[in-house]
Order: C-alpha cells, then sequence, then structure tokens
C-alpha cells in the first residue's frame, strides 16, 4: 500500500500471482466511455443503468462527484479499468432507512468489468475484492462494510459471502424520486463484513 502526494491514486497494492491495483476517484467525463460500455450490458441490469447514454451516465457522476456523502471509484489492474467502486454514507442513503446503522458504517456498491476483459481471469474477481476491502476498511477506516444486492443478483451475493460477508436481513429499499435521481423500489439482500473478520488480529 503506497500513497504519492501528486498521484490520483487513494490506494495501490501488489496482489501476488495477480498485479498491481490502484484505485483513484472516478472522472465523470474521462471515464464515461469506459463506464457506459460496462453498465450498459445486460449483466450490468441491476446496476440500473442499462438504457442510458454515455452523456446521461457522465452526468450521473458528475453530479455524485458534488456529493459529500457518495464517491466514485475507478479500479485498476497494471493501469487497465477492471472496476466500479461506489461507497456511501447509509445514514444518507435510502438503505439506512432499513437496518440499524452502526457508527462508522459504510456502503458500497461494486460493479466488476466484463469476464473477459483484459486481466480477467480465474480468481480475479475475488483478488480484486479482498484489495478492495482493505481500501474501504482499512484505508478508508471504517469497522463495517454494508452491501444491499438485489435479491435476484444471486451471483452478486454469493461473491460477498464468498469474501466473508454475512448475510443480513431481506429488505425493501424505498423508491426514490427526486429531480436529479429516481431509483424504483428494490428488494435487496443486505450483507455485512466487519474488519475484525476481514483482517483478523
Amino acid at each position: 500500500m503506497s500513497e504519492h502526494p501528486n498521484s490520483p491514486y487513494v490506494h495501490e497494492q501488489y496482489v501476488d500471482g495477480f498485479g498491481t491495483v490502484r484505485v483513484r476517484p472516478l472522472d465523470a467525463e474521462g471515464d464515461a466511455d469506459v463506464v457506459h460500455g460496462w453498465v450498459r450490458e445486460e449483466r450490468a441490469a441491476f446496476w440500473g443503468m442499462n438504457g442510458l447514454t454515455r452523456d446521461q451516465v457522465a452526468e450521473i457522476y458528475a453530479h455524485m462527484a458534488g456529493l459529500d456523502t457518495h464517491h466514485a471509484y475507478l479500479a485498476e489492474l497494471d493501469g487497465t479499468p477492471v472496476a466500479l467502486l461506489q461507497t456511501y454514507e447509509p445514514t444518507e442513503d435510502r438503505v439506512g432507512e432499513t437496518y440499524e446503522v452502526e457508527p462508522g458504517d459504510i456502503g458500497i456498491h461494486l460493479l466488476l468489468a466484463p469476464a473477459d476483459a483484459p486481466g480477467g481471469r480465474p480468481g480475479w474477481s475475488s483478488a480484486l475484492m479482498g484489495a478492495l476491502a482493505v481500501f474501504v476498511l482499512l484505508g478508508l477506516d471504517r469497522p463495517r462494510v454494508v452491501v444491499d444486492p438485489d435479491v435476484r443478483n444471486e451471483k452478486a451475493l454469493a461473491r460477498f459471502v464468498r469474501q466473508g460477508f454475512e448475510p443480513g436481513p431481506l429488505v425493501t429499499l424505498p423508491e426514490i424520486d427526486l429531480p436529479e435521481v429516481y431509483l424504483p423500489e428494490k428488494k435487496a439482500q443486505l450483507a455485512f463484513l466487519r474488519r475484525e473478520v476481514a483482517f483478523p488480529g
């Protein structure tokens, strides 16, 4: 793990047998082509941006860049984009209405690059999620992570459980209908990862 004062990266970690994972704040305009390419795929239906244009995707992330409570990051493996990571304060998000938020909780949404993307190989998602757990729990100094995958997204849930997340309650996230954001009601399976579970001792 290393941070350089002039580096755009907020996290850098060499993962043995995998490569160097770097995390940097998402550039809403500069990364729009990559992100739009991922979110418009059928496999990303649960991300909720399937029908959006490139410019609409850029607009959403430009809006997010102005928030103190929600942040978007791009994870790279040896310089190639491999995942979109969003972090948020559960108390400032609809998920906070559905469970008892503990002090220091942080929520994440994670979208992995297509499996056939450069760098994709057996075990890569697990190695990548391990590096992102280091960034979120240790780098951002948080005691617990919460995720809220759609109940139908069995792949994502299985991936989180393999990483040590403990399934929590099944909840219904309320619809949000604001001028700047619309989110339909969502049935979600909450899951939690405590820092002492991910990094014992």
